[in-house]
């Protein structure tokens, strides 16, 4: 049984880690959030310490370590984008290894950085990459693998899931604290996209707002449109007469991949290769890192017909800028 400290535990992503971290046999010791709404801990650890400021926390932690002799071996990272680096840095200072949500850092750099101090130290960071875990994903994988390994595959990646005005006054909507919409909502699927098709050749962005983003991508083994939304304007009619508020598709060489089911526990597959020293590590993580941060900082080229059918007929009329 291992030991765990969690931040971020009130957000929306951290149930995820309660059950993972439960559902491997472990243990929570100790919890923070500056928002108190976390009675979803009751549902899996009852008797875990939980601080609202995050220097009592860690005051907590480090007290387990030298006074009890009861060291956190995982702290999980479940706290908004920008504040991934400095509690990944926590982590490793109390020489736990880390669990970080994705995006693990906002700029590439931040992830040069880290890999040094994980490399002065005896810990590991692992970030959660689950898309790869996935069935399906993976028998694409090995698919593309035995195929031909010259082919040029045609793909048009379309996703969009509704958010509501919350959104846009939460750290989410803010650029300097998530990323952006590429780093918030794109980055598992790059991440995937890379893993499966190759590096990145060349990238065009036709399409760089709040709530929305398109362009093209070449990988060395494909051609992929993409159209990332949150704005439920740009749902197609078809969905938005079914009452659905979420569009996901992945379309290659004119074949629909189906993975919209199997993902409830992507989460608990990927703590149990944590635990068993098989986690995703920095280096694994840093191209789609480098391809979000160059996207949200591209040049948006005018609109052609090599476009994401998406992108020109969801031209906002307050483009963020």
């Amino acid at each position: 049984m291992k030991n765990f400290a969690i931040t971020g535990v009130a957000g929306f992503v951290a149930p995820r880690h309660l059950k993972a971290i439960k559902e491997t046999g472990n243990q929570l010791l100790s919890a923070f959030d500056p928002n108190d709404s976390v009675g979803v801990i009751d549902s899996y650890f009852p008797k875990a310490r939980f601080f609202t400021e995050f220097e009592r926390f860690d005051r907590h932690v480090e007290k387990l370590r030298l006074e009890q002799q009861q060291s956190v071996n995982y702290v999980s990272i479940c706290t908004p984008n920008y504040l991934h680096d400095a509690h990944v840095r926590f982590a490793l200072r109390n020489g736990s290894d880390a669990i970080c949500e994705k995006p693990l850092v906002l700029n590439p750099w931040n992830a040069e950085a880290l890999m040094k101090l994980e490399e002065a130290s005896s810990n590991k960071i692992n970030t959660i990459l689950q898309l790869r875990l996935h069935p399906s994903i993976i028998a694409l994988k090995n698919k593309i693998a035995l195929g031909p390994q010259d082919k040029i595959h045609d793909i048009d990646l379309t996703y969009i899931t509704s958010r509501g005005n919350w959104y846009y006054a939460s750290w989410k909507g803010q650029l300097e604290k998530s990323g952006g919409i590429c780093s918030n909502i794109g980055i598992h699927f790059f991440d995937m996209l890379i893993w499966i098709f190759g590096d990145v050749q060349k990238s065009t962005v036709h399409l760089m707002e709040h709530d929305r983003a398109s362009g093209v991508l070449q990988l060395k083994n494909a051609n992929v449109r993409w159209f990332l939304s949150i704005n439920a304007e740009t749902l197609p009619a078809e969905i938005v007469a079914k009452g659905q508020r979420t569009f996901r598709t992945i379309n290659i060489d004119g074949e629909e991949l189906e993975f919209s089911a199997g993902f409830t526990d992507l989460h608990t597959e990927s703590y149990k290769h944590i635990v068993a020293g098989n986690g995703f590590g920095v280096g694994e993580t840093l191209k789609s890192l480098e391809l979000a941060y160059d996207l949200r900082n591209a040049k948006v080229a005018a609109i052609t017909n090599d476009a994401h059918p998406f992108a020109a007929k969801n031209l906002s009329k307050h483009p963020f800028k």
